[in-house]
C-alpha cells in the first residue's frame, strides 16, 4: 500500500471515532434545563 492509502485510512479512523464521540456526546445529554453560572453571567438553556 502507498502512503496515500495510510493517510486515508487514518483520516477515515479520524473522522467515524470523532462522529461516534459526538453521537455519544449528544445521546449521554440530560434532559431538562441546564443553568450555567461562569464569566458572562447566568445562562438558562432548555434541552
Amino acid at each position: 500500500m502507498s502512503k496515500l492509502n495510510y493517510v486515508l485510512i487514518g483520516v477515515l479512523l479520524a473522522v467515524i471515532v470523532g462522529l461516534g464521540a459526538y453521537i455519544y456526546q449528544e445521546k449521554t445529554k440530560p434532559k431538562g434545563l441546564e443553568l450555567r453560572i461562569d464569566g458572562n453571567g447566568l445562562s438558562i438553556q432548555n434541552n
